[in-house]
């Protein structure tokens, strides 16, 4: 399954993503509501306000894709930046986040994701307090993620404010959880770290390891 779909006209415009699950196959986790909101509403937004951004970029930044643009953020001009940075990054974030999630997801990473978090945390154990903990004390609206740092070769946890991209840092997605209150609040109101905890029960760890390799090749 793409990541994106892309239809051509004069200028490159986004489609919202078809979900590869029913709204409620996440449940008693991530309730279905609470999915088809998410995914029907607050996801379509991002992705009718990039393509609007696009319609003002050049031909030449038309023509990158969006990992490029959020990559080379600081290449698109204002105000235009901003835009892109907040609905470029909503739409590319939820992607991932729909996909890192599976009703047959949870458990403990495996393959090659797995060895490199047990190289920069100890074990899994020790990545998972730290990421929840991350996750949990964040103040505000936004994402924690586990990236994969190209500098160094290795993994780490990154926090990012709002819909801001990881890869406008020069980092790489793997893992993300969604802290916006929209991602949880029908279910699990004001209790953020229970929806955490759910949320670890329903993490796709093959597609993370996926991901992974594609990040290392």
């Amino acid at each position: 399954m793409p990541n994106l779909f892309l239809v051509k006209d004069m200028v490159t415009k986004y489609e919202l993503p078809t979900l590869p699950y029913s709204y409620d196959a996440l449940e008693p986790h991530i309730d279905a509501k609470t999915m088809e909101i998410h995914h029907s509403k607050h996801h379509q937004t991002y992705v009718n306000g990039l393509n609007g951004a696009l319609e003002k970029l050049s031909d030449d930044l038309q023509s990158k894709n969006l990992d490029q643009l959020l990559s080379a953020i600081n290449s698109i001009p204002e105000p235009t930046r901003g835009v892109i940075n907040f609905h470029g990054g909503g739409t590319d974030n939820h992607t991932l986040f729909w996909n890192n999630l599976s009703p047959n997801g949870g458990g403990e990473a495996s393959g090659g994701v797995a060895d490199a978090i047990t190289q920069a945390f100890g074990n899994f154990g020790a990545f998972k307090e730290q990421f929840s903990g991350t996750a949990g004390t964040f103040r505000g609206s936004g994402w924690t993620w586990l990236v994969y740092n190209p500098s160094t070769q290795g993994v780490e946890i990154k926090a990012m404010s709002n819909q801001t991209s990881v890869r406008t840092e020069g980092l790489i997605p793997l893992l993300g959880i969604d802290v916006w209150e929209h991602a949880y609040y029908l279910k699990y109101q004001n209790r953020r770290p229970e929806y955490i905890a759910a949320w670890w029960n329903v993490v796709n760890w093959g597609e993370v390891d996926t991901r992974f390799g594609k990040a290392k090749a």
